[in-house]
């Protein structure tokens, strides 16, 4: 009876070394100024408003100057979840 043919087996070979790739942290330089800039502002409108009993920064907004100061220190908050 005939043997079968005996198949070579290829040799190991082991995978490529890995290499350490640079993180780019991308173009997001803008974000803390930003967030920044939001904070300060919603923490002068607000103190203006009560430096000046209310007659400024707006007039006709009356109370309402509270709720906008804090609106721009909210939009500080949320501009700094894209901080990395």
């Amino acid at each position: 009876m005939p043997k079968s043919r005996i198949r070579k087996k290829a040799d190991f070979t082991p995978p490529p070394a890995k290499t350490a790739t640079a993180i780019k942290l991308g173009g997001r330089s803008w974000v803390a100024p930003l967030m920044l800039a939001f904070f300060i502002v919603g923490l002068a409108w607000i103190v203006l408003f009560y430096v000046t009993q209310g007659s400024l920064p707006v007039d006709a907004f009356g109370n309402w100057n509270i709720v906008v100061g804090f609106g721009f220190i909210a939009g500080g908050f949320v501009v700094s979840t894209q901080w990395k």
